[in-house]
């Protein structure tokens, strides 16, 4: 899968989250990391992935390249470096529609 097709993957995703409820309590955080890399916080609280567990994930090739991914507390989290942050959505794509089809 192509990288554009991850992020409008996720904008589908989150566009059938909002209820006019959800958006206004959860919602989906991506940020900039100062070592370099980003961090990916998708709220899970009243969707159909919440209760679900993806157990911690750590993927290091090097300074440069690597990817955690984990859930805790309806949260769904991952930081990756700083050319991986399609990897990190490609992740949860994959766990979300496993779980979810």
């Amino acid at each position: 899968m192509s990288d554009s097709e991850h992020l409008a993957w996720l904008q589908d995703w989150y566009a059938q989250q909002c209820d006019g409820d959800w958006e206004h309590e959860w919602g989906v955080k991506i940020a900039t990391l100062d070592n370099p890399g980003w961090t990916v916080t998708i709220d899970l609280e009243e969707t159909d992935l919440e209760g679900h567990e993806y157990p911690r994930q750590d993927v290091n090739r090097s300074t440069q390249d690597w990817v955690w991914a984990w859930t805790a507390e309806k949260t769904f989290h991952a930081a990756c470096g700083p050319g991986n942050l399609t990897e990190a959505l490609g992740i949860f794509r994959t766990w979300a529609t496993t779980i979810a089809p």
